[in-house]
């Protein structure tokens, strides 16, 4: 009983510390979060700035614009096209299978064609950038402020948003833009020849169906939606990056961080303009 009266008071402290210690975590979520956001808001308004006056002084870095466009298109080309292809079967096979249930073969071009531009291009693209463009942006910027080099660049009065960011956000742009494109083309590529090769589909039905529903605006949003994709990827890998710390093992919790972060925030920005589009261009009908 002497035991049990000792023991309680400092049972009765633990769980008082465990309620305190979750309280205390709950409350600096949500303010760590809004901290993050905003470093992150702020670091994509001096990009931009920063580009801008680069450009319009002619003193942007074209020549590590040029080495990240090839690198980002190195490391996302191959990759994109083992996900387009798959993905195009696996929507010309569900397709297939409902117009047929329905009698409407004749419209499973239009249905394909316009799912791949629609949300099947921008999908991967999110992916791939978010995966690939992203994890390799952070990567690189984490090793440099490990190494402490975005440390001494400050100290020689180089700005690092303007040396490292600046051309790192127009190249994910540029890469995002040319991949939506490069999935649409092997996208619809592989739909169609599935769906001739495979299920004795009707080549010109598949794109006399398609011409009939699809028009340029599918296309033009698939590549603003792309090219939004890589701003909001290339700020967050570049913000992540740059506020690595711990060594090695900090690297590798940046990227993944930025893997994650990319990925939600694609994800929840292609639903809300997807949603918009919708509501202000409507599905023809014929």
């Amino acid at each position: 009983m002497v035991t049990t009266g000792k023991n309680a008071p400092e049972q009765r402290t633990d769980l008082e510390q465990a309620l305190d210690d979750l309280k205390g975590l709950w409350q600096r979520h949500p303010q760590r979060s809004l901290e993050t956001l905003g470093r992150q808001v702020t670091l994509g308004r001096e990009a931009v700035v920063e580009t801008l006056k680069s450009l319009a002084a002619r003193r942007f870095p074209f020549a590590e614009f040029a080495k990240q466009c090839g690198f980002m298109a190195n490391v996302s080309a191959a990759p994109t096209i083992f996900v387009a292809m798959p993905i195009a079967v696996v929507v010309s096979i569900q397709i297939g299978a409902l117009v047929n249930q329905v009698g409407a073969t004749t419209f499973i071009g239009a249905v394909a064609g316009l799912g791949i531009i629609r949300q099947g291009a921008p999908l991967v693209t999110s992916l791939m950038i978010a995966g690939a463009v992203g994890s390799a942006i952070c990567a690189d910027l984490g090793s440099r402020t490990i190494r402490e080099e975005i440390d001494a660049m400050m100290v020689m009065g180089v700005n690092p948003v303007r040396r490292l960011v600046a051309p790192r956000l127009v190249a994910a742009v540029v890469v995002s833009m040319l991949l939506c494109g490069f999935i649409v083309f092997v996208g619809f590529a592989t739909a169609y020849m599935f769906n001739v090769y495979a299920q004795s589909g009707t080549p010109g039905s598949f794109i006399g169906s398609f011409a009939s529903f699809a028009v340029a605006n599918d296309m033009a949003v698939a590549l603003v939606k792309s090219a939004i994709f890589g701003v909001l990827t290339a700020i967050i890998a570049c913000d992540i990056g740059l506020h690595a710390k711990g060594g090695p093992g900090g690297v590798a919790n940046a990227v993944n961080s930025a893997v994650v972060s990319s990925a939600l925030m694609l994800f929840a920005t292609n639903i809300i303009i997807t949603q918009v589009y919708n509501t202000v261009f409507p599905t023809k009908v014929i």
